[in-house]
């Protein structure tokens, strides 16, 4: 799919007037030919970059195009976008002349500051933040828990994309070697393993076979893991697509739940782990049925849902009397891939965007993983990729992040 020549044209238009608007900058005030030239022939270079970038198929290509096609995109805007804060905070400065007054020259140094503070952090954000894995210990009270399940821990990862990483496993493989050294219980992926098309999770299954706990390994499928985001030249090839997903996990000994309910037993006690095909809001697919995954919702049984877009426990268990789901683990938001001190721009995208959340009554409570992979672009500003070990005993949970 290409981009329209109105949107193409109005980025062409943007930019030259903030490379014009920087060029004369280093021009007037620094006086420095070179510098001014400099930047004169690293905006035409970028320009060239970001029109080709956007004429490139997307949706009918091979995931090394794709990859590539990423890298310069976000090289693009790791340039522009501290630009755009460069240009915006000058001309803040420059308020004080429509009164002749002289520009502040101390916010004029602080926009250069915070320009080459966002050029750094999109790049570590790239290159070592997206790599970083943080362990989040979480216990979770779950009412009328067994008793021989007091304790016991679900270590849940979500959000692969293993497409993003192409042929190279290592980082896969340093995820599974994290989880095995929690010594779970049992594991869960609450979805989207690829970016588009099954193909990318092939390189990948000998190092997610590893993956191993005493009760297996649970998954469900994302709104990515369908085909959706691909062109496909029939029906029949997009379910040959979804077959070999299934094959695939199949064979790394994972458990794939799709609308489906499997029961976990300590001696004579169990629990029901509930797995739904992806529920969520527009403009993403519905493939679940909570109803047909478990028939009766409201009956004794703990139960452990696994759903992968948190809209789904927004909408139709929390605060939902006649649903008796203590705990729904989900993923899908990724934090935006950026979190700064607490603060995520996910917060105005969904309601539930990580953490720990509970209901009014403390009777449905949700985990939100904003998982170990990356997607759209290759980077995380804050937001490190997460593996969860959520211990389930008779306590309070000690993280509740809000009340809905």
């Amino acid at each position: 799919m290409r981009l329209p020549l109105i949107p193409i044209l109005v980025i062409v238009l943007v930019n030259l007037l903030v490379d014009s608007y920087i060029y004369k900058v280093l021009k007037r005030r620094l006086k420095s030919l070179l510098l001014s030239r400099l930047q004169l022939w690293m905006s035409v270079a970028l320009l060239v970059l970001i029109i080709v970038t956007i004429l490139l198929p997307r949706r009918n290509c091979t995931n090394g195009m794709l990859l590539g096609i990423m890298w310069c995109l976000y090289t693009y805007f790791s340039f522009y976008i501290p630009k755009y804060i460069f240009v915006i905070v000058d001309l803040i400065a420059k308020v004080p002349r429509l009164f002749h007054r002289h520009r502040l020259k101390w916010l004029s140094s602080i926009g250069t500051v915070m320009a080459v503070l966002t050029f750094v952090a999109m790049w570590w954000g790239a290159l070592v933040n997206r790599y970083d894995i943080d362990i989040k210990e979480v216990d979770v009270e779950i009412p009328n828990l067994p008793a021989q399940f007091d304790n016991y821990k679900i270590a849940q990862i979500s959000d692969f994309h293993v497409g993003t990483y192409g042929n190279d496993t290592s980082y896969v493989a340093d995820v599974v070697e994290q989880v095995n050294a929690l010594n779970p219980d049992l594991v869960v992926f609450t979805g989207d393993i690829v970016n588009s098309k099954t193909e990318e999770l092939e390189p990948h299954v000998s190092p997610l076979s590893r993956l191993t706990a005493p009760d297996g390994v649970f998954s469900i499928l994302g709104n990515h893991d369908y085909g959706d985001y691909s062109e496909w030249a029939s029906p029949q090839a997009k379910q040959a697509n979804r077959d070999r997903m299934i094959q695939l996990q199949k064979a790394m000994g994972w458990q794939l739940l799709n609308n489906e309910t499997s029961i976990v037993y300590r001696g004579s006690d169990s629990i029901a782990v509930i797995g739904v095909e992806n529920i969520g809001d527009p403009p993403f697919h519905v493939y679940g049925s909570l109803p047909k995954a478990y028939k009766n919702l409201n009956d004794s049984v703990t139960k452990i849902l696994l759903s992968h877009n948190p809209a789904h426990w927004v909408d139709s268990i929390s605060g939902h009397k006649d649903v008796n789901i203590p705990l729904t683990l989900s993923g899908h938001t990724h934090a935006m891939q950026m979190e700064i001190l607490g603060w995520s721009p996910a917060e105005y995208r969904y309601r539930t965007w990580g953490g720990l959340y509970a209901d009014e009554n403390r009777e449905h409570q949700l985990y939100v993983n904003i998982g170990v992979g990356t997607v759209g672009i290759p980077s995380r500003i804050g937001a490190t990729p997460e593996i969860t070990p959520v211990s389930y005993t008779h306590l309070r949970a000690h993280e509740t992040k809000a009340n809905l």
